[in-house]
């Protein structure tokens, strides 16, 4: 079935709700798609037991009046569900595909978000081994503690409502293994000073751990996993690390679950099918290049394209809300509380920043890795592997790499193992932007493409 919408906004997170209430509001129609059953997004995982996700959000208050504000609204027609595996410009019109539907617009907002970034090291292909946004996801979408001893790690803020939320449901964390120095922020104390509400929840997290006294440990980093005798997760080893991750010591932990988070990567694949413009952050993320109106560069200018969210840089639920108000006041040709909204923007960027600062990831992890770690989980490629095709045949970015070994190839299409590939084998910034780009971006099969007559 064909649709045709005013303002098509993809993903139903913190930007996408803002960008279609907004760009509702000012009196467009919106059609909002999104590959959940519910509104809400990863940050906002929505069950429907409103009593269980206050329980499991900060601020779900927040979000659940958004959400509530975007079904409300009329202009605004909601497609769960909807997973877009093809994006294209066409006819001077923005087409998505998805199984059953063909979508069409001339004004598109992006807010397609972020997942965990992982980095390899040996054993993380362990049962039990995951990333810290799967434990939470468990606990926030299923109501389940991932396990019985449970260590936390990683770096960055997102570590503190992992943990805290797991000893709130009963669940025992027998550690948090921060990579960063304890007083990292020292630098940057001004900055945060000038988010108080940032200092709040990060206290009323430290003050959860604190009473389920859970050990906070810091310049350490989970650099092995060792299963037991039934193949699953039975130990960790931890390092004492320098400032450039490398290993000074190490010790044993038992746990049979290690949630291990470190940072995000934003999810881009709809922006480089569309051909948006895109570079490389200093976070060495992938991201979408936009203006002061969050209006991306399209190929063809007589469609418009916005972004908004993680996909522009990562920067939180506050930073997203703010994107994707403008991007759909934008999309409306709307001034309205358009200043005001940048300046909340530039407040939320700057912090943004400092955390990137703060929980900057340098190249020493590499230093972790032996020659038979696992690299690229789907297609069971190692990293002497990887060596030796860099070495021998000069393979310098993930494509190479992918043809020679099929790093890459498996069902993730590289979302996890292509930006730890391009970091070992120092890929320039044009490489790494190749490296995210898939025309077709979500699993279908022949017979599908064979229905919508594309073969």
């Amino acid at each position: 079935m064909e649709h045709k919408h005013q303002v098509i906004v993809v993903g139903g997170g913190p930007a996408g709700l803002n960008a279609a209430k907004y760009a509702a509001n000012a009196g467009c129609e919106v059609a909002l798609l999104d590959s959940a059953t519910r509104l809400g997004g990863q940050y906002w995982r929505n069950t429907g037991n409103e009593i269980e996700d206050q329980a499991t959000h900060h601020d779900f208050d927040q979000g659940s009046l958004l959400m509530d504000a975007v079904t409300a609204n009329p202009r605004i027609t909601h497609y769960p569900n909807t997973t877009i595996w093809s994006a294209a410009i066409l006819d001077d019109e923005i087409t998505l595909r998805t199984q059953d539907d063909v979508f069409s617009t001339t004004r598109l907002i992006l807010a397609t978000g972020a997942y965990d970034r992982s980095l390899p090291f040996p054993g993380w292909d362990i049962p039990g081994v995951m990333t810290a946004g799967a434990a939470q996801s468990l606990l926030k979408g299923e109501g389940v503690i991932a396990g019985k001893r449970i260590v936390v790690a990683g770096s960055g803020p997102f570590l503190l409502p992992v943990a805290s939320g797991i000893t709130s449901h009963g669940g025992k964390v027998v550690g948090v293994i921060e990579a960063a120095g304890r007083f990292a922020w020292l630098p940057e104390i001004l900055t945060l000073l000038q988010n108080p509400t940032k200092i709040s929840e990060g206290l009323g997290y430290l003050l959860t751990l604190r009473k389920a006294k859970v050990a906070m440990r810091f310049k350490q980093a989970v650099v092995a996993a060792h299963a037991g005798a039934d193949g699953l997760l039975d130990s960790i080893t931890v390092a004492n690390i320098d400032a450039e991750f490398r290993i000074k010591s190490t010790y044993s932990l038992q746990c049979d679950v290690a949630a291990i988070g470190w940072g995000f990567t934003p999810d881009t694949s709809l922006a480089g099918a569309l051909g948006l413009k895109e570079e490389v952050a200093a976070d060495g993320s992938v991201v979408v290049v936009v203006d002061d109106n969050q209006c991306a560069t399209s190929p063809q200018p007589e469609v418009q394209v916005f972004a908004a969210g993680e996909i522009t840089g990562i920067g939180g639920s506050g930073l997203s809300l703010a994107e994707g108000a403008i991007a759909g006041l934008s999309a409306a040709a709307s001034r309205t509380n358009l200043r005001q909204l940048k300046k909340l923007r530039r407040r939320a960027h700057r912090f943004a920043l400092t955390l990137q600062r703060v929980y900057s990831i340098p190249a020493g992890w590499q230093s972790w890795l032996t020659p038979e770690t696992i690299i690229c989980r789907c297609e069971e490629v190692n990293y002497e592997a990887i060596q030796d095709v860099s070495e021998k045949f000069g393979a310098d970015d993930a494509r190479s790499a992918k043809l020679m070994t099929r790093c890459g190839m498996g069902m993730c299409q590289g979302r996890i193992c292509s930006r730890n590939v391009a970091d070992l084998l120092n890929s320039p910034d044009s490489d790494r932007i190749k490296g995210v780009y898939r025309p077709i971006i979500a699993p279908i099969t022949l017979g599908e493409l064979a229905q919508d007559g594309l073969l």
